[in-house]
């Protein structure tokens, strides 16, 4: 993993001061790296039997939708509301209004078992309310993905009711 930690960009003081912003660009713009990454996020769930692949707006769609290719799968966006142009299912019907995420409704059915992919978890938040959403439905979250982990915000303990699955750890 040492080989993609080199190509995540450390950026100090963004968004605020004091943090560091890991900007994951120059990952993606190097195809033996974003190979590398789709291959490492994607190996550990062969065999599983996933039937599809959400990937988390926006950065979660490069390597989601990377994932779901290699696995063979669909991919399923999980966007920001407003963006989707037919029925939505909602984060906000889960109880997390403040991480408002949409999904098409019938982007999932009962029984699907779904890998999450993103570029990041940092308190998990995001992760979990996009988890809860699609298990409202009846589908079985397989595992969560990440390119990378902020393992200060502790987001894992977030999402300890799923196997977590991150590639570098800060």
């Amino acid at each position: 993993m040492e080989r993609l930690a080199r190509k995540i960009r450390a950026i100090p003081d963004v968004p605020r001061p004091g943090m560091v912003f890991r900007d994951i660009t120059p990952l993606v713009k190097d195809p033996v790296a974003l190979r590398l990454a789709v291959l490492r996020l994607m190996y550990p769930f062969l065999g599983e039997e996933i039937t599809a692949v959400a990937g988390l707006e926006a950065k979660g769609f490069i390597f989601g939708s990377l994932v779901a290719w290699e696995l063979g799968v669909g991919f399923i966006p999980v966007r920001k509301p407003g963006k989707l142009p037919f029925k939505v299912q909602s984060t906000t019907d889960a109880g997390y209004g403040a991480v408002p995420l949409e999904m098409h409704a019938d982007a999932v059915k009962r029984g699907d078992r779904i890998l999450l992919v993103d570029d990041l978890i940092a308190t998990g938040d995001t992760a979990a309310a996009s988890c809860e959403m699609m298990e409202n439905i009846g589908v079985e979250i397989v595992a969560c993905a990440f390119i990378v982990e902020l393992d200060s915000l502790r987001g894992r303990e977030r999402l300890d009711k799923y196997r977590v699955y991150s590639l570098v750890h800060y």
